[in-house]
């Protein structure tokens, strides 16, 4: 009698990073038994039904759909067909959160599961490359989305706090520097120290008022230099590493986030290549 065929499971961990632990899974069947955690296991299901038992009731994410279970809820997984399920998952410390809400309560989602749009942004964001770990202010800044999306999808109140556009300023003009001058990663907290905040108050004050954070003020200005440096006709790799990126590909990711377009379709375009239109 023919055996049974061998079950395909497998799970990866992503690149190491303070504070988070990432990681992508497939399972046919069982995947693990009760369990509980003292992080957030927040993540998102990728193809397949992904089952589970959470505070007394049997739950089930699809394909788009995120998993958010609180620090210290006992759960159990499996798949709930028979195709399996495949899917990525971000563990966290909730004191991180904790720091990036500034004193509101921890979110909490009884559901498990969830179909809030800015909330599966967040999570995806932190789960895209499992391959590369996000520097310091992309971490920060990462974090600093997931809270404010929990807190939201949980109608959790915010806490308000008046802000300091001082430190605002000092940091904005630090941060041109170092885009101007790209010698070494920016650190967010030698950056909250030298305008004398903590790094998450000096992160609120930052988006209260330019707008955007830290991390994404220094991105599209390191991006600026890129298409300069593109117009000139520098090859990509150099224009990547002159500007401050790690490599291509991350000033790539980077690229098409901001404009929706690679950056050598955006040199086709802006010199009047094939992928040109005229009005």
């Amino acid at each position: 009698m023919a055996g049974r065929p061998a079950r395909r499971d497998w799970l990866r961990h992503g690149a190491a990073t303070p504070g988070l632990e990432r990681i992508e899974a497939f399972f046919e069947g069982a995947a693990y038994g009760l369990h509980r955690h003292d992080t957030y296991a927040i993540g998102c299901t990728l193809a397949g039904v992904q089952s589970f038992r959470y505070r007394g009731e049997l739950r089930h994410s699809l394909a788009g759909h995120t998993v958010v279970l609180h620090p210290d809820e006992p759960h159990d997984g499996h798949a709930g067909t028979g195709a399996g399920f495949r899917y990525r998952m971000l563990y966290v410390q909730p004191a991180l959160l904790q720091e990036a809400l500034g004193g509101s309560a921890l979110p909490f989602l009884a559901a498990g599961t969830s179909t809030d749009a800015r909330l599966g942004a967040a999570v995806r964001a932190l789960l895209r490359d499992l391959a590369g770990a996000p520097d310091d202010l992309e971490r920060h800044d990462g974090l600093a989305d997931l809270a404010a999306a929990l807190r939201a999808a949980a109608g959790t109140p915010a806490v308000a706090a008046p802000g300091d556009w001082r430190a605002a300023r000092l940091a904005r003009e630090l941060l041109d520097d170092a885009a101007a001058t790209p010698t070494a990663p920016v650190v967010l907290a030698d950056l909250a120290r030298a305008c004398g905040r903590d790094r998450w108050s000096l992160s609120r004050d930052f988006r209260r008022f330019f707008g955007t954070s830290p991390h994404r003020y220094l991105t599209l200005r390191r991006l600026e230099e890129v298409r300069r440096r593109l117009r000139r006709g520098d090859p990509l790799a150099e224009a990547a590493l002159a500007a401050g990126f790690a490599d291509q590909s991350h000033m790539t990711r980077h690229f098409v986030a901001a404009f929706g377009l690679t950056p050598a379709r955006w040199r086709r375009l802006a010199a009047g290549g094939p992928d040109a239109r005229t009005f």
